[in-house]
């Protein structure tokens, strides 16, 4: 099925597809796209945004480290995210947290003194989706990588919390859950993991004014994911799919709601993945991030084959995605 392929391209295709429609209102994209949003790449190749550069940073820091340990993938990572940002092709609008955050680590200084320690955007989790493809991890490494590849820029309990979730939900996806359970089973993740802390991947990250302990740090994260998964429930309990997404489960600047707006994008018609990624980039809010997420879960869920095949060609840094999908399939 190729399902880490499949997610790799989904995520590309859905972060190329937002690209233009990002910082548009609602009506303008509907205007030139239509209710469905964009269904087509434009552009030879389909230029992407940060959100898959930075994919691309993580997945090759975790193919380059092998052994995932917070000791030999720190300072990988860190190499990667300071080439990500001196290349010439970091032009594509980036995040402030992560440049200000990269731009800490450039000096040598703790990872836990660079990252943006109250910063919860959706940096954290649009880059995410390796650690929910690389096969073999134990439930503790996975759990670990996720919120450490988050925490070197994004200190923020729910940017920790939300990079966990939408790595288990492409990890569960590309394993065989059925998408109809998949709300339920990031439901039970957030209760189950409320109060655990990955101390030997977060160090003393957790320790804040007025914070006693990180059991009470990391439920905060925890508890405002729980929030966002109800309001997707709501949404698609409420039945009614038309219109801007963003206005039922948030507009996905930050982590929860990008987490939140791309399952409620993609849990509507979780067999139709081009209709998922054109629902995604006809957003109101970080249309580029929801449509890369919602493209990564489709993705893993139908695998490689489910996406238009002239799209592989025609998308960039194809040769890099392909890599590290077959590294992972």
């Amino acid at each position: 099925m190729r399902a880490a392929s499949g997610s790799l391209f989904g995520l590309a295709y859905g972060d190329s597809l937002g690209k233009p429609t990002e910082f548009r209102d609602y009506q303008e994209i509907v205007a030139r796209y239509g209710p469905g949003g964009p269904r087509r790449l434009e552009g030879e190749p389909a230029l992407v945004t940060d959100d898959t550069q930075m994919t691309l940073a993580v997945g090759e820091a975790f193919l380059e480290v092998r052994t995932l340990t917070p000791g030999l993938l720190e300072p990988v990572l860190r190499r990667r995210f300071l080439e990500w940002a001196n290349s010439p092709e970091n032009d594509r609008a980036p995040g402030m947290t992560c440049l200000r955050a990269i731009g800490a680590l450039a000096d040598g200084r703790p990872w836990t003194r660079a990252t943006q320690a109250d910063s919860k955007g959706c940096g954290a989790n649009m880059r995410v989706a390796p650690a929910g493809l690389v096969p073999g991890l134990s439930d503790e490494v996975r759990s670990g990588v996720a919120q450490f590849q988050a925490a070197l820029t994004h200190g923020h309990p729910t940017a920790l919390a939300a990079s966990e979730l939408t790595a288990y939900a492409i990890f569960w996806l590309g394993n065989g859950l059925a998408p109809a359970d998949l709300l339920a089973a990031l439901r039970q993740r957030c209760a189950e993991q409320r109060k655990v802390y990955h101390g030997d991947w977060l160090g003393e990250l957790w320790q804040r004014p007025a914070v006693s302990s990180p059991e009470e740090f990391i439920a905060r994260g925890w508890d405002e994911c729980a929030t966002a998964l109800d309001r997707v429930e709501a949404a698609l309990a409420a039945g009614d799919y038309t219109g801007d997404p963003c206005l039922a489960t948030g507009a996905g600047w930050i982590a929860e709601e990008a987490l939140a707006t791309a399952l409620y994008c993609y849990l509507i018609s979780p067999d139709e993945p081009v209709a998922v990624l054109g629902r995604g980039a006809a957003s109101s809010g970080d249309s580029d991030s929801i449509a890369c997420l919602a493209g990564s879960f489709a993705g893993a869920s139908l695998g490689l084959a489910a996406w238009p095949a002239e799209w592989q060609t025609q998308i960039e840094y194809a040769d890099r995605l392909f890599r590290l999908g077959r590294a992972w399939d």
